[in-house]
């Protein structure tokens, strides 16, 4: 079930991403924040329910609120035309946390490659703190990038694969993740130095 709602994080991603590069306004964005934070709400209740005390089990659907949470907000952000400095704070949280959860990937799990994507997703936080609740406008267009290069292989191509079993985690396997994570973050610089059309947004994931 986790591996659903990760599935459609991905399109959510790529939505915002989007958006931060003005090609999506922000109201416009909110329905698909609003579906996919309901879904990341519900999912992780579920499992936790299901999970019959088991503490790993537990634990790893905790993080799936941290999604739902952020989405929900940013959708009634963007509806209601609030201030996004309560989201970007809030995204500071989410990276501290996605940080722990990277570690507890590599370290509790020994799945490394959730550990390399746990941190791709906190920089994508920390940059969205910076962002909406610093107010550094100028890195918005590298943030939307950014978000919009990292959506699919950090969410839907793992969703996938852990949907067909063909999911795996190793070392090797896991280099190669950190790799294509850097490169993706280094095109993404590359590509904010193009002609931009960004709206300022009120709302990041």
């Amino acid at each position: 079930m986790g591996n659903v709602g990760l599935l459609y994080v991905g399109a959510a991603l790529m939505i915002n991403g989007l958006m931060l590069l003005g090609r999506i306004p922000p109201r416009s964005a909110a329905v698909l924040n609003l579906f996919v934070g309901t879904l990341q709400c519900v999912t992780p209740t579920v499992l936790i329910v299901q999970a019959g005390g088991n503490p790993d089990a537990i634990l790893a659907a905790s993080g799936l609120y941290l999604f739902g949470f952020t989405y929900l907000y940013v959708g009634i952000a963007n509806l209601a035309g609030l201030a996004p400095e309560g989201i970007g704070w809030f995204s500071l949280f989410v990276a501290g946390a996605a940080v722990v959860y990277a570690g507890i990937a590599f370290w509790h799990d020994g799945d490394p490659v959730f550990g390399v994507i746990w941190l791709s997703w906190a920089l994508l936080w920390t940059l969205f703190f910076l962002v909406l609740g610093l107010g550094m406008e100028r890195l918005t267009r590298f943030t939307g990038w950014t978000v919009l290069l990292l959506s699919q292989p950090t969410c839907t191509v793992p969703a996938f694969l852990g949907l067909t079993g063909a999911y795996r985690s190793d070392g090797g396997t896991a280099l190669l993740a950190a790799g294509i994570a850097v490169a993706l973050v280094a095109a993404a610089l590359l590509l904010q130095k193009t002609p931009s059309e960004t709206r300022s947004p009120h709302a990041t994931r």
